[in-house]
């Protein structure tokens, strides 16, 4: 049996999605269950603050079990998460003993997962790929996505080489992903750019001609935007730090990860300016600070202080720096003006050096915070937190501020994009009286 520190120990798997979309071992009418079930079980982890392990698992299951939801279906699926994990895992040994999650064995249990690092791709292509992005500092995220991507594309190649591959082959590939599949016009170009990627970078050819693919349509919306009494009630439902970071998104209009991705030295409390840095284009600009939230903005500071001298005096590693500074300035993350605005309670491995630090706060903690409150608002909307964005957008066009010094403010590089919020302003028919009033 295993020790309690080996149940305990934690396992990491970013990439499952991806490795369940193309695992032949899960029928594809099943996989859609396996992902639900995977995500209830690591959303249970993620609102308890704690680690995926065998542990964690078979704790999760006694809890299920007692509330009357276990079902076994569940059960598989998460025993098919510790079996993958473990087969991405290029330096784990091999245990055939029971996974304590279930009253029935799996053949091969996994061994204790070692950090991401050690992730760097199952086949020769896709550790080529890794090396690629990695020489190109391309962001943690857009290097998941890539990955999993190229996985689905050479998983719908069959046994076909990646090398006999071409146009036509991507071309079907585009149109089945806008016609079977039904996925979004953003989500269809994010699979084209990874696949061209693909073929550049580690074919070391261009994709050809492969025009002409069936493109999917993307349907002209609205967006969603709270009123100002809507706004105010949001932010009476949220405590502490995240109503800090809810008033800061909405008053300086920022899109969540550049929120996420503010570090001490972007806030100038003098200046009243907010500077985000790398925002969408890899494009720095400067937007407004709200004056009522200086205070306690400041006193939110003074306790990250007492944070950032508890990591120093622990000698945990500086927080995480873009590789062009890293590479000129190793120990500069090391620093105050460095440390993020919006620090993660507790320290994580870094996916690509192995490095256990200090991370900003998680996009899925603060969607999940204001979709929460919204409820509890009874703000009949859907709302997220991309939605404070397009209320700030929208009330300063409505208070009469010009729509160029919006698209500043906003990043955009089309003042096209800043038009859909005049849209909303002036929606067609909003003026007219309707019929049925004039029976009354």
């Amino acid at each position: 049996m295993y020790t309690d520190a080996e149940l305990r120990s934690p396992v990491s798997f970013s990439q499952w999605k991806a490795a369940l979309a193309t695992d032949p071992d899960v029928a594809a009418d099943r996989r859609d269950a396996y992902r639900r079930a995977v995500m209830g079980y690591l959303k249970h982890l993620k609102d308890r603050h704690v680690r995926a392990s065998l542990a964690s698992a078979k704790a999760y299951f006694d809890g299920e079990k007692s509330a009357g939801r276990d079902r076994e279906e569940e059960r598989e699926a998460v025993r098919w998460f510790f079996r993958a994990a473990k087969r991405r895992n290029t330096e784990g040994g091999v245990r055939k003993e029971e996974l304590g999650v279930g009253e029935r064995g799996v053949e091969d249990a996994p061994a204790v997962i070692e950090p991401e690092k050690a992730d760097l791709g199952a086949t020769p292509w896709e550790r080529k790929l890794v090396e690629r992005l990695r020489v190109g500092h391309y962001q943690w995220r857009t290097e998941t996505s890539y990955r999993e991507w190229a996985r689905r594309f050479c998983a719908w190649l069959g046994p076909k080489p990646l090398e006999e591959a071409g146009d036509e082959d991507i071309k079907r590939f585009l149109t089945e992903l806008a016609v079977k599949h039904r996925l979004s016009a953003s989500t269809q170009r994010q699979a084209l750019n990874a696949v061209v990627y693909l073929f550049r970078e580690v074919a070391g050819r261009e994709p050809g001609d492969f025009s002409g693919f069936e493109v999917s349509r993307r349907p002209a919306r609205v967006p969603t935007v709270l009123t100002v009494d809507e706004c105010r009630a949001l932010f009476g439902m949220l405590q502490g730090t995240t109503r800090l970071m809810a008033q800061l998104m909405y008053g300086a209009g920022l899109r969540l990860m550049e929120l996420l991705r503010l570090r001490v030295q972007d806030v100038d409390l003098a200046r009243g300016i907010v500077t985000v840095r790398g925002g969408k284009g890899g494009k720095d600009r400067v937007t407004v600070l709200p004056e009522s939230i200086k205070a306690p903005l400041s006193a939110h500071l003074e306790r990250l202080r007492g944070l950032f001298e508890q990591d120093r005096a622990t000698g945990l590693a500086g927080v995480w720096l873009p590789p062009p500074v890293e590479n000129k300035m190793p120990k500069v993350g090391e620093t105050w003006i460095w440390q993020w605005l919006f620090p993660s309670r507790e320290t994580a491995v870094d996916p690509r050096s192995g490095i256990r630090r200090r991370h900003h706060v998680q996009e899925g903690a603060f969607e999940h915070a204001v979709r929460k409150a919204a409820a509890e608002a009874r703000i009949d909307k859907r709302v997220t937190p991309h939605t404070l964005r397009h209320s700030f957008a929208t009330h300063l066009l409505a208070a009469g501020h010009d729509i160029r010094t919006v698209q500043e403010l906003l990043g955009h590089a089309d003042v096209e994009t800043t038009m859909i919020y005049t849209h909303v302003l002036n929606k067609p028919g909003v003026s007219v009286r309707s019929p049925l009033d004039r029976l009354a």
